[in-house]
């Protein structure tokens, strides 16, 4: 279970900035909270949504995690030996080239409590660090100074001669991972296990390459029900090869000096491929199939993430939503929130972070105050972080409605002058 993450000098984050999923004092609505032990709490929110102007850093906020996770599972295994880090440093303000990139993760893995960081210059991972809490208090697994480390009592294994095979511009928990470092691989395992979806909209053509060869989760086709689409079945049949399979084995066919359909031949297609087809409710109840290219936005998306959601769900772990709201109406959105704010749809305590500009979520009795979050940039251009619970505000008050008048802040706001009525 995700607790906090952190992140400084990264895109439009300067200072050190935090979102926290640890569940407040707050009294109300206590029965959707996750029970965790290894919280500070004792328990921690399922859903964290956050609000914010065009351009204020909320898909930042969403591509420093991704960001964090890709360093963690690839800087070893992919990373180039001869070069740097690959980072995104802020850079409206000169000193950010000059400063650390900072990323920061407390969690829960198998009940025990995880604190990991790194910091990284533009040459090397300069430093980083595990702190473990197997009984509330804290522990040394290990630190790092570029090239010198240290080793709590609590790691076992190999760790000075993995340090020997870390270079300056991988992870030590990357390496200790590629090298079979069984209590480091459980920390390894949960970078693995975040969910990312960034995709604003999803087309036909890319839905059916996913799907072509995949069973589908009836729970997805039956969420799509209740939201009114008419989708009542999933169907995969053989048809002639379509426009869109031929586009995509054309590039080959021309590299090969063939024609399309000759090598369609050869792939042993036969002339016939996978088609991937929604089946709708139609006259006297028949189920009619229409091609994914027949289907809204909104179904496509929900269609394309669903899925993952659900396997979220089934495995307990985190999922990162950039705009939720993509192409979605109210009710979807709330919809998915309510399937991780439910112990009943949500009994392994799988959490949500999502960005959106949809305030009637805000409404939804699924969220508590601890729950809304909000980004806005400061005169220097670089975003902050803060909770609704910053402000002093009632469980009963419309927040939407004090959001929309600039309380919290983090709205678009025009400084420009009002037109002249009487100019011609």
């Amino acid at each position: 279970m995700l607790l906090h993450f952190r992140v400084a000098n990264h895109l439009s984050f300067d200072d050190l900035q935090e979102v926290s999923f640890v569940a407040s004092s707050l009294k109300e609505r206590k029965g959707y909270l996750i029970d965790c032990a290894a919280a500070p709490s004792n328990s921690v929110v399922p859903a964290a949504v956050v609000y914010g102007a065009n351009a204020s850093g909320k898909s930042n906020l969403v591509d420093a995690m991704q960001t964090m996770c890709a360093m963690v599972l690839c800087s070893h295994a992919k990373g180039d030996p001869g070069g740097g880090v690959a980072r995104q440093p802020f850079r409206l303000d000169p000193a950010g080239l000059l400063t650390d990139t900072q990323f920061d993760i407390d969690f829960v893995a198998e009940g025990i409590r995880y604190h990991y960081g790194f910091q990284a210059s533009d040459e090397a991972f300069v430093s980083e660090w595990l702190d473990v809490y197997p009984k509330a208090y804290r522990r040394l697994a290990f630190s790092r100074e570029r090239s010198e480390f240290t080793f709590g009592r609590w790691l076992k294994g190999q760790n000075s001669s993995i340090a020997k095979l870390t270079r300056p511009n991988s992870l030590f928990l990357s390496a200790a991972a590629q090298n079979g470092h069984e209590q480091l691989s459980k920390v390894f395992e949960y970078f693995r296990s975040v969910r990312i979806v960034r995709d604003i909209a999803v087309g036909g053509d890319e839905l059916w390459t996913r799907l072509a060869g995949e069973e589908p989760d009836r729970r997805v086709i039956a969420f799509l029900g209740k939201l009114g689409t008419g989708v009542v079945d999933f169907r995969r049949n053989e048809a002639k090869n379509s426009e869109q399979f031929l586009k995509l084995i054309r590039p080959l066919a021309t590299a090969a000096g063939k024609s399309t359909h000759a090598l369609a031949e050869e792939l042993g297609s036969g002339g016939m491929e996978p088609v991937v087809q929604l089946a709708h409710r139609g006259w006297n109840n028949a189920p009619v199939p229409l091609d994914l290219d027949r289907e809204s936005a909104g179904t496509l998306r929900l269609l394309a993430v669903m899925g993952l959601v659900y396997r979220a769900l089934d495995e307990g772990t985190p999922v990162l939503m950039d705009d939720l709201d993509a192409s979605l109406h109210t009710h979807a959105s709330e919809a998915v929130l309510r399937l991780f704010c439910s112990a009943q749809s949500n009994p392994k305590g799988a959490q949500l972070l999502a960005t959106t500009h949809d305030t009637n979520l805000m409404k939804s009795f699924s969220l508590r105050r601890d729950q809304l979050w909000f980004t806005q940039k400061d005169a220097e251009g670089a975003t902050q972080i803060y909770p609704l619970t910053d402000f002093k505000t009632r469980w009963s008050d419309n927040f939407e409605s004090g959001y929309l008048q600039g309380r919290y802040g983090a709205v678009p706001f025009e400084d420009l002058e009002s037109p002249d009525a009487t100019s011609g």
